[in-house]
């Protein structure tokens, strides 16, 4: 079997670059075998605002203006709903966070998100001493819907192996790679916290943050925004409501945990106080990076193999546009951004790894 492209992973990264390949119609063939489960179950908020500092995301204007449509066109193609868009509530905590919201209006990327009225409507069950400040141009695209849905289309196709990646078996030849009865041009890895395994990119200074979450069934708390406190609460429906997250970097492992639960349970408690049952707990590993951008390029002495992974608690505003990204570098030798680009890291390859 001979193909332009294998692909090892599909969370949002292998997903988004898969898309790419469709539409210049490339031929692909992914491996996946749920080792990774950061993607299926995140959160899956898209914010323009880091609200702990009152700052904007990175390229928050240029992702969104990607990922929206992106999404759009997927909703369209897997006949599914993903992206459900509302408003953030920001619950101040003192009138020095209130002041910091009115100085972040007058930064210029800023404007566009923040509302200068504050709301200082009381919600039944909702801790706020000091109103709420609201986050336009925000929503949640639901990963875990969207993944199982793009791998039963590529299941339909025979476009997907579900099975583990065995790096042994990857020959790299003068023009082409050959892994099992499959040749191509090139592989893209897109593994999450796994590429800590990969021998080609285990280099690459890739964090593990263990992320935990809670799903509540709150019949009383009657909200129908993100409300974002010491932890945020989402609703999903139907009196459901998705609590998080915690951030654990000494906990590698992807199961969810009595400590992680005792921590949200008692945040929640200075964020609601209103009677309520935990439905479910789910757990999954970020792929952090040291300034908080990804690692997309080519490896520094092999041309055919590919990373594009770190995408960080962002990954539904970022996978678009890293894709695309990439794909042009790859196809069309456009040049990638330096804050982005693996070369920044070139200097930590071992010889002979």
């Amino acid at each position: 079997m001979k193909v332009d492209y294998i692909i090892v992973g599909l969370g949002l990264a292998g997903l988004a670059f898969v898309e790419e390949l469709i539409e210049a119609k490339k031929t692909f063939l992914v491996f996946e075998d749920d080792s990774q489960t950061s993607s299926l179950v995140a959160g899956g908020v898209y914010n323009p605002v880091i609200l702990k500092r009152f700052t904007p995301v990175w390229n928050a204007k240029e992702q969104l203006n990607c990922a929206l449509p992106f999404y759009s066109k997927l909703e369209e193609k897997l006949n599914i709903t993903i992206d459900e868009k509302f408003i953030i509530k920001k619950s101040f905590k003192s009138i020095e966070d209130q002041n910091n919201w009115f100085s972040a209006l007058d930064k210029p990327r800023l404007v566009d998100y923040l509302d200068p009225k504050l709301d200082n409507q009381n919600y039944k069950g909702v801790i706020a001493d000091f109103s709420f400040g609201n986050v336009k141009e925000a929503g949640r695209i639901d990963t875990a819907k969207l993944i199982t849905a793009y791998r039963s289309y590529l299941e339909s196709q025979k476009l997907i192996r579900l099975e583990r990646f065995k790096y042994k078996e990857l020959s790299i030849q003068t023009n082409t790679i050959i892994y099992k009865d499959i040749s191509a041009a090139r592989i893209v890895f897109c593994e999450g916290f796994g590429v800590k395994r990969n021998p080609f990119f285990n280099y690459l200074p890739l964090n593990e943050a263990k992320g935990e979450l809670l799903t509540i069934h709150a019949p009383e708390l009657n909200i129908n925004f993100l409300l974002k406190s010491t932890l945020f609460v989402l609703p999903l429906g139907d009196n459901l409501y998705k609590v998080g997250a915690t951030f654990n970097w000494t906990d590698k492992t992807s199961e969810p945990s009595d400590v992680g639960k005792e921590e949200l349970v008692e945040k929640l408690k200075k964020v609601i106080d209103i009677p309520y049952t935990i439905v479910s707990q789910s757990a999954g590993i970020r792929p952090t990076v040291s300034g908080r951008r990804p690692l997309v390029g080519v490896h520094p002495e092999e041309s055919k193999l590919i990373v594009l992974n770190g995408l960080g608690t962002r990954g539904v505003m970022i996978a678009p546009t890293v894709a695309n990204a990439l794909f042009n570098h790859l196809e069309e030798g456009e040049v990638l951004d330096d804050e982005i680009n693996i070369d920044r890291f070139k200097h930590l390859i071992k010889p002979n790894s």
